[in-house]
Parts: C-alpha cells; structure tokens; sequence
C-alpha cells in the first residue's frame, strides 16, 4: 500500500497549483496590465492546463467511488466519458506543454500512478499542431495590436528566423507528444510484465 494514496496525491498538486495561479496573478508586473494580461504567456497558460487537468484527475477519481458497486449504467458510461477527457488532455496539453516547466515530476508521477490511454496518433498530433498554431498566431496578432513582441528576443530576429523559429517549436511539440506516447507505453508495458512474471507459478 502506498504511503500517500494517488487520490490525495491529486488533491494537494491541484490545491499547490490554484495557489501557485492565485500568487501569479497577485504580482504586480507590466506586462500583465497591456493587452492580452498573463495569457500571453505560455507559462501561465501551462499553470491553467496543469490546474484544469489535475481538476479533472480529481473529479474522475470522486466520480470513481461514488460510482463504484452502484451498477447504475448511465454513471458509468459518463464515468468513461470523464476518463477520456482527463486522458485526452494528458496526452495532448499536459505533458508536452508542461515539459518545458518543473512540472514535468508531478506529469510523471501522475503517469507511472495511472494508466492513461493516448488517442489514435493522427487525432493526437492534429490536436497538438492546432494549439501550437493557435498559440503561434496568438501571439502574432498581440504584436500586431501592441507593436511588441511578447518574448523580447523575437524583436531581434528577422521575418525568416521568426518562421524558422515557429516552426521548429511546433515540430517540438509534435516530438514532445511522441515522446509522452512511448513514455506512457513503456511506463505500462513494463508494468504488465512485472505483473505477469508475478502471475506465473513458482517451479518447484
């Protein structure tokens, strides 16, 4: 048995991440006064991602017990509703958006505690291009309203380097996506081994 359950688990990494938002939102900082506030930031929209997925971990594993021996087939279908939309969003928004900040352990533990089944990759990796791009176009258009560029550096790289730059962070993303696929099969794959080599009777 485990010396903290995964459920409590869930609960104190969303209460840390909601105060983690609240003390964001508190500092007082320019650049969250002008067009577009903190969601101009990936770092921001990162925290809102990891706060709504680890929500939604939350409210499955309530759904869970109350659901649990009840028989009642209708909470059990919204039930694996739930369940593919907290896996959806793992897989395409929480970890490969969430790699690139320190809450990458709480990404993996919620991996190696739960298994996650990953959309077909095709959907998958159409989802993930469509956020970069989305996010990409984003902030064009706050340099297009402001006239500045929400990461400095852009400001000093020409039209072609800024494209190039584009690019490659959505081709990123895209492997970021492929990785947390292999990953999670790995993390289950070996897992199911340990469980079978358990499984098998003992030669005597």
């Amino acid at each position: 048995m485990a010396l903290v359950p995964c459920q409590v688990l869930r609960v104190a990494i969303l209460l840390s991440y909601c105060s983690i938002l609240c003390n964001y939102k508190a500092i007082e900082m320019p650049s969250h006064k002008t067009y577009g506030g903190s969601w101009k930031f990936l770092t921001f929209i990162d925290l809102v991602i990891q706060a709504v997925f680890f929500g939604i971990c939350v409210l499955t594993d309530l759904s869970s017990l109350l659901t649990r021996g009840s028989g009642n087939q209708e909470q059990e279908r919204q039930l694996k509703k739930l369940i593919s939309l907290r896996d959806w969003i793992l897989a395409v928004l929480a970890f490969p958006v969430g790699i690139h900040t320190t809450v990458l352990p709480f990404i993996l533990i919620e991996m190696r505690t739960s298994h996650h089944e990953y959309p077909s990759r095709s959907s998958g990796l159409t989802a993930i291009c469509t956020f970069s791009v989305g996010y990409i176009l984003w902030v064009c258009w706050v340099h297009h309203v402001t006239g500045m560029w929400v990461y400095p550096f852009l400001e000093h790289i020409g039209p072609g380097a800024r494209i190039i730059f584009f690019g490659s962070t959505t081709i990123l993303m895209n492997f970021l996506y492929l990785l947390g696929e292999v990953l999670n099969s790995y993390i289950w794959d070996t897992q199911k081994s340990i469980e079978e080599e358990k499984e098998k009777p003992k030669l005597e």
